[in-house]
């Protein structure tokens, strides 16, 4: 080997050894500005502390007879900010049907039969008002049925439910 050979792979090691420790440096400083400043970040945004506190509330809340349960009653934090996220109370049927009974209704999910279906109706209407009244009311679960009580909307009077089951009954008599 030649003494330019060698003096070549002296400064070409050097070279590439001065680039790995370029590197490394890079790399450590890209670390340490990220850490101090991408986790105070994400750590205070008011939507992330909102979520998390979310998934670490109790699953359930339990009310033992005999005991002070007023730590389950429920509070409103912020009775202006729910005022316009909540879901519209329906006043009649046809509105009842339209936001929460037409979710299953409308396509026969879970059993239902689909609204103005007069063939699906039948055997139900013939059962009597009171036993739809009391299965819209109280929920269905059998023979592969399932009817949540109230459509899964419990905040609904229960005239306004009867109100729904008449619509849907008249859906299938016109």
């Amino acid at each position: 080997m030649s003494k330019q050979d060698t003096h070549f792979f002296d400064v070409f090691s050097l070279v590439i050894g001065l680039l790995v420790v370029v590197a490394v440096i890079l790399f450590a400083l890209a670390r340490s500005i990220a850490g101090a400043t991408q986790g105070q970040e994400i750590y205070t945004e008011p939507d992330y502390l909102t979520s998390l506190e979310q998934r670490l509330q109790p699953f359930t809340r339990e009310a033992v007879a005999g005991q002070n349960n007023a730590a389950l009653a429920i509070v409103e934090t912020n009775p202006a900010a729910g005022a316009g996220s909540a879901l519209p109370i329906p006043t009649n049927g046809m509105q009842a049907f339209q936001q929460v009974c037409s979710a299953c209704h409308g396509q026969g999910i879970a059993g239902a039969p689909k609204a103005g279906d007069a063939a699906a109706w039948a055997p139900r209407i013939a059962e009597g008002k009171a036993t739809l009244y009391q299965h819209a009311l109280n929920g269905l679960q059998a023979d592969g049925k399932v009817m949540p009580a109230k459509g899964g909307r419990p905040d609904i009077p229960d005239a306004v439910i009867r109100q729904a089951v008449d619509y849907m009954v008249g859906l299938v008599k016109h």
